[in-house]
């Protein structure tokens, strides 16, 4: 078996596990007390929402590995994933972690232009992998205006 099919999944799981930690610490003591918009989606919603988001970024990642000549244009691609993980647990440390909520709207905007800049750059090598990011960035754009409905709620 190849190291990147552990690899890249492990990547999936060690980014949700180290957003998780944040995010748990912050739902148990101050998430649940501020004011949010009524159509926020429960906890157990997002938390799925994320899982199938994770393991189709995962395939984007392992369809893109297989499917491309590992060259600079690859090394690029490789780069602005490793930048989005950086920004996607960055986002629930300043959220959740420190209780951010305007750098956080910050944040997930660059985390929702790192994944456009990914399907960009993806779609020439792999339209499929490029196709498997469109539900991330659209999640993260939803995030985004979440992020500050609940800024714009609890100035």
């Amino acid at each position: 078996m190849e190291l990147n099919y552990v690899l890249i999944p492990l990547i999936a799981v060690a980014t949700a596990y180290a957003g998780s930690g944040f995010t748990r610490r912050g739902v148990n003591t101050w998430y649940r007390d501020i004011r949010k918009p009524t159509w926020t989606p429960p906890g157990s919603v997002i938390g799925a929402v994320w899982t199938v988001l994770y393991a189709l970024g995962a395939i984007a990642a392992l369809v893109i590995w297989n499917a491309t000549p590992h060259d600079t244009f690859f090394n690029v691609i490789i780069a602005v994933f490793v930048v989005n993980i950086f920004l996607n647990i960055l986002w629930s440390y300043l959220f959740f972690g420190r209780r951010k909520m305007y750098a956080a709207i910050w944040d997930c905007l660059a985390l929702d232009l790192t994944i456009v800049i990914l399907i960009d750059v993806i779609a020439p090598r792999s339209p499929v992998a490029s196709l498997l990011l469109f539900p991330y960035a659209a999640w993260v754009t939803f995030a985004s205006y979440l992020n500050y409905r609940i800024w714009v709620m609890n100035k």
